[in-house]
C-alpha cells in the first residue's frame, strides 16, 4: 500500500464490508437451508393455501453444492525438488504434511470447499499457538473479510478480520485482525458504526504476510468471487412455484366433481313446528350432505340429472418440473441423472460422456483451490521455521481420485499401459482407484522388501553351482 492505514481504518473498512455482504451472503445461507421466497398465491389466500406453499420448497442447492464437493479430498502434498531437478516423490512423512495431518484437515477440510462453493469464498487461518503448535482452521465467509490491492490477482491479503462473537444487547461484538506483521483484538458496538470500533495493541504473529488464506470457487478481473448457489436461486423459485401449482391443482382439483341438478337440497326444520329454518337474508338453510365416494347417489324426481367435471390432468405441470430441473442441472453443469436418479441401460461410456461438464468444474475447483492450500503450507513451514519450505513454490497437492470405475476395468487399463507403453508399473500404482498415500508407500516398502529377497535368492543361486562344481572337482581327483 502507499499510504499505511491505522488499525482502526483497516478494521472499518473490513467491518464495512461485512456490513455491505451481509444480507446478500444472508439471503445465499438461506436458500442453502431451505428457508426460501414464497411462490406467488392470491392476495386473499387462506391458510390451506399457505400450507401448500409451505410444503412446496423442493431444495435442490444442496446437491449443485456437495456434488463437486465430495469429488475433493486433498490426499498427499509433493515437495519441489528431491535433487538434479527432479520433483520429489509425494510422502506422508514430510513436514507440510504433518502440519496438515495437526491439524485434522482431512476431516475439516471439507467445510471450507463447501463454503468457497457455497458463498463464492472461504477462508482459513494458519497460525502459531502459546505451545508453539502450528495449525490451521477454517473461518466462514459470513464472518470474515479481507482487503487486497489487487483482489483479482492477489493470493494475499494486506489484512483481514473474522468476527468472533456478534454484539448482542449490551455486550459489544469481538473480531480478530491480521496484517502483514500482527494480530489486533477488536471490539465494536454494530458493524455500521463506526465510532463504536477500537483496536487493542497488536502482537506480532511470526509470519512475514497476513496468516489468512482465501479459497475463491470463482474470481473474475474485478475481484468479485461468485458461488455455485446465487446463479441459481431464479431457477429454484421457477421449481417452487410450479410444485405449489401443482400441489394446488392435485388438492382442488385432481378428482372428478359430482354434480346434480333439477333437486332442491334438504333444509334444515324446527324440531317443534316442523317450518324452514331461515337466515338473516330470510331463506332457507340447506343441510350438509354427506357424500363421499362411498355413498350412491339417488333422486326420486324424475327430472333430476346428475353429472360430473373431469379432474385437471397433472402430467403437465409434473413435465414443468421435469424440464426446470433439467435446465437447474445444465446450468449448473451438474448430470441430470444425479438430480433426477433416472439411470437406466446407460454404458460407460455414456456415462462417462455425461458427467464430462462435472469433471470439468471439477478439475477448475481443484487448480484454484491447490494454489490456496500450497500457500497455506508455506506460511506453515515459516511459521515452523523450515526456510526451506517456506519457499518451495514447486510443490503441489495431490488429489485423491474420485470417481468410482470398476477394479477390474482399471486393472485391465493399467496392464495395458504397462505392456503396450513401456510404463513402469509402479508409475501406474496411484492410478488404481481408491489407493490412498499410506497405502501407496506400503507398497513402495513391501516392493522393497521383495526386492532384498529376491536379490538375497539370486545371489545364492548364482554361489550354489559353483560350490557344487569345486565339490565334484575334489571328489574326482
Amino acid at each position: 500500500m502507499t499510504t499505511p492505514l491505522s488499525p482502526v481504518s483497516l478494521a472499518r473498512q473490513l467491518l464495512a464490508i461485512l456490513n455491505r455482504d451481509g444480507d446478500r451472503l444472508k439471503r445465499i445461507d438461506d436458500y442453502l437451508h431451505g428457508h426460501h421466497d414464497d411462490p406467488y398465491m392470491p392476495p386473499q389466500a387462506d391458510d390451506e393455501y399457505r400450507l401448500l406453499a409451505r410444503r412446496s420448497v423442493s431444495n435442490w442447492l444442496p446437491l449443485l453444492v456437495g456434488t463437486p464437493a465430495q469429488a475433493l479430498y486433498v490426499d498427499g502434498f509433493r515437495s519441489g525438488e528431491a535433487g538434479g531437478g527432479l520433483p520429489a516423490p509425494a510422502e506422508t512423512t514430510t513436514v507440510e504434511w504433518a502440519h496438515w495431518q495437526r491439524s485434522r484437515l482431512d476431516a475439516r477440510q471439507a467445510a471450507v470447499y463447501r463454503g468457497a462453493l457455497t458463498y463464492g469464498h472461504s477462508f482459513t487461518v494458519t497460525e502459531k499457538s502459546r505451545t508453539g503448535t502450528v495449525r490451521t482452521k477454517g473461518l466462514s465467509a459470513l464472518r470474515t473479510a479481507a482487503l487486497y490491492e489487487d483482489a483479482a490477482n492477489d493470493d494475499t491479503p494486506y489484512t483481514a478480520l473474522t468476527v468472533t462473537t456478534w454484539p448482542s444487547g449490551e455486550s459489544l461484538g469481538k473480531a480478530r485482525m491480521w496484517d502483514a506483521q500482527y494480530e489486533y483484538a477488536v471490539t465494536f458496538k454494530s458493524l455500521d458504526d463506526e465510532k463504536g470500533i477500537t483496536v487493542a495493541a497488536g502482537r506480532r504473529h511470526g509470519a512475514s504476510e497476513c496468516p489468512v488464506t482465501r479459497f475463491a470457487a470463482s474470481v473474475d478481473l474485478e475481484g468479485r468471487t461468485l458461488g455455485v448457489i446465487e446463479p441459481m436461486i431464479a431457477l429454484q423459485d421457477r421449481i417452487n412455484q410450479t410444485i405449489f401449482d401443482l400441489l394446488v391443482a392435485q388438492t382442488y382439483a385432481s378428482v372428478k366433481v359430482r354434480t346434480v341438478t333439477g333437486m332442491a337440497p334438504p333444509v334444515q326444520r324446527d324440531p317443534e313446528t316442523g317450518e324452514a329454518v331461515l337466515d338473516g337474508e330470510g331463506n332457507p338453510i340447506p343441510l350438509a350432505i354427506n357424500h363421499n365416494a362411498k355413498r350412491f347417489l339417488f333422486a326420486e324426481d324424475p327430472d333430476v340429472k346428475f353429472g360430473s367435471l373431469d379432474e385437471t390432468p397433472l402430467g403437465g405441470f409434473i413435465e414443468s418440473v421435469d424440464m426446470s430441473i433439467r435446465h437447474l442441472a445444465a446450468v449448473s453443469q451438474t448430470p441430470p441423472h444425479h438430480l433426477l436418479g433416472q439411470i437406466a441401460n446407460l454404458s460407460a461410456e455414456a456415462l462417462l460422456a455425461a458427467e464430462t461438464a462435472l469433471s470439468r468444474k471439477i478439475a477448475e475447483f481443484r487448480t484454484a483451490f491447490g494454489e490456496c492450500w500450497e500457500r497455506v503450507f508455506r506460511l506453515a513451514a515459516e511459521l515452523a521455521g523450515n526456510g526451506t519450505s517456506a519457499e518451495d513454490y514447486k510443490g503441489e497437492v495431490i488429489w485423491r481420485d474420485m470417481e468410482q470405475r470398476s477394479l477390474a476395468q482399471a486393472a485391465d487399463a493399467l496392464g495395458k499401459l504397462r505392456e503396450q507403453l513401456g510404463i513402469p508399473a509402479k508409475g501406474l500404482w496411484r492410478r488404481v482407484p481408491g489407493v490412498t498415500q499410506n497405502e501407496f508407500e506400503d507398497w513402495e516398502q513391501l516392493a522393497e522388501d521383495d526386492d532384498s529377497l529376491g536379490q538375497l535368492a539370486s545371489a545364492l543361486q548364482r554361489a550354489t553351482p559353483d560350490v557344487q562344481r569345486r565339490t565334484e572337482l575334489g571328489v574326482a581327483a
